[in-house]
Formats: C-alpha cells, structure tokens, sequence
C-alpha cells in the first residue's frame, strides 16, 4: 500500500460522514492559521506526509515548511505552518501529529543507535516487526534517521529463518529448494539464511548458496569469531538482543549489518502540537 492510499483511508477512517465538532463550532467561510512545534528534542521525520494530509483533505490549504524531514529538532521549533479552512485544519490536524509524533519517534531511536556505531562498518536495519499497513510510512522514518531498510515484505528476498530450516528437514535442504525454486520460476531474490550456532554456521558454509548469514542471538564475542570464519564470503548480518547499551560491541566484530526490531515495534512518539496562530 502507499503513502496516499494509506492517508486516504486513514482521512476516511478519522472523519468519517463529517466533523461535527468543527462542523457544529466553526463557521464554514472560517479561515485561520496554525503552526507545529516541537516538545521535545528528537530527529524530525513525516513532514511531507503531512503535507499529503492536508493536501488530501482540502486542497486549498497553504503549506510553509521551515524544517526538512532528517532535521535535527529541539524543543520549541516551528516545523511548518498551514493556512486556510479552519474546519479543514482541524480535521487534519490529528492525522497529520499521529504520522509525524510516530515517525519521529522511530527517526529519533534510529538516529541514536546510527550515531553509537559510528566509525564502523556496520549499518543498521529495520525489520518486518512494523504496524499493520503502515510499514511504508515507518521505514521511510527508519532511513530519515540515518538507517537502512532490510526488506519491504515476504515477496521481495528469500529469508529462511529457524522454522524454514526445521520444517524443510535442515539447512541444507532448505537452501536447496529455495535455488530449484528461484531457478524454477526465473527470480532474481537474494538469500538470506539464519543461523542459531556454530553448528549450523558451517552447515551454510559448506552449502553455500546464499548472499547474506543472519546471527541470531549470538554475543559480540562469538559473533567476531563467526564473521572471521565467514571470511568476507557471505555478507553478515547481527540480530536478537542489541540495544544501545551493547549494539557498539556487535558493531566492533566487523559484521556487515544489524538488525533492530524495536525501531518499529517499541518506539516512543516525538511529542509536537499544533496551535493555532491567533
């Protein structure tokens, strides 16, 4: 789903048959304007997806920006204004703070985690771990806040995971059906293996086959010893437990990538507001 369509049933979903607050309160040729400041200190992120909200409820609005998507943020900044129809700034003013404080919020823990490994290797990814229909919207916020999108979906790489291997009857297996299949059906999809140990470590060393070696829940010091092994033939990947406190030591091992699923799944909003100008 995109981002329009996404907005557009999200305006459906919010308003409804109308407005009745606004509508009741407001007078229809009202026109006025607000602005959005900045609560808290954070890595902004949504501000052309507001644009598209208010765009999409009343074409009419102006909108000024003053700061970028990406920008670094403190407390009271002015992010942008808009102009127009009160009853339509009211009606969109909730849709437009619910995109932005969420993909703020995922930016501005993106952003932390990016700046304590840097001077490393390693780049961060997101996962599939992303609200329901909403994914587009949250690894767009993931990139603004200096990270990388891992896959959009089940369609677009082979990733065969712990269940994969053990419902296939082993790595091996696994890793072989999933070449017929691309082969088969003439699929350019890159393949990505996870691997619990050592054991099946060599298992995919031995097979070979694939683009990328997930590490799952391995600790900085068996993941360097794992990235050596793998000597630069497959690309890596960290996953399972890294947070802030630890992400900078799985950083130093060498590995290529490292996947955080709280980026998208345990975020606090960015706290913002929109005023009215008065």
């Amino acid at each position: 789903m995109n981002i329009e369509e996404i907005i557009r049933k999200a305006i459906e979903e919010d308003i409804g048959p109308g407005d009745h607050s606004s509508i009741s309160t407001i007078p229809a040729g009202a026109a006025g304007t607000s602005r959005l400041i900045i609560k808290e200190d954070g890595v902004l992120a949504g501000v052309e997806v507001a644009r598209m909200v208010f765009n999409q409820v009343d074409p009419l609005i102006s909108f000024t920006k003053f700061l970028d998507d990406g920008a670094i943020v403190k407390k009271g900044d002015i992010v942008f204004t808009v102009s127009g129809s009160v009853r339509s700034i009211l009606a969109g003013e909730r849709l437009a703070l619910n995109f932005m404080q969420r993909m703020s919020g995922i930016a501005t823990a993106t952003h932390k985690l990016a700046d304590l490994i840097k001077g490393t290797h390693a780049q961060i990814l997101d996962t599939r771990k992303t609200t329901p229909l909403l994914r587009e919207v949250e690894k767009m916020a993931v990139r603004m806040g200096g990270g990388q999108n891992h896959r959009m979906g089940l369609y677009d790489m082979i990733m065969i995971k712990d269940n994969h291997v053990d419902f296939a009857g082993g790595i091996p297996q696994a890793i072989n059906a999933a070449n017929k299949y691309l082969a088969e059906h003439h699929l350019d999809l890159k393949i990505e293996i996870e691997v619990r140990n050592f054991i099946e470590l060599d298992q995919v060393l031995k097979t070979g086959m694939v683009h990328r070696i997930m590490l799952d829940n391995f600790t900085p010091a068996d993941l360097a010893i794992a990235v050596k092994k793998i000597g630069g033939r497959y690309e890596t990947e960290a996953s399972g437990g890294i947070n802030a406190g630890n992400i900078r030591l799985y950083a130093e091992t060498g590995v290529d990538f490292i996947s955080v699923g709280a980026l998208t799944h345990h975020i606090n909003s960015l706290d913002m507001s929109l005023k009215a100008i008065t």
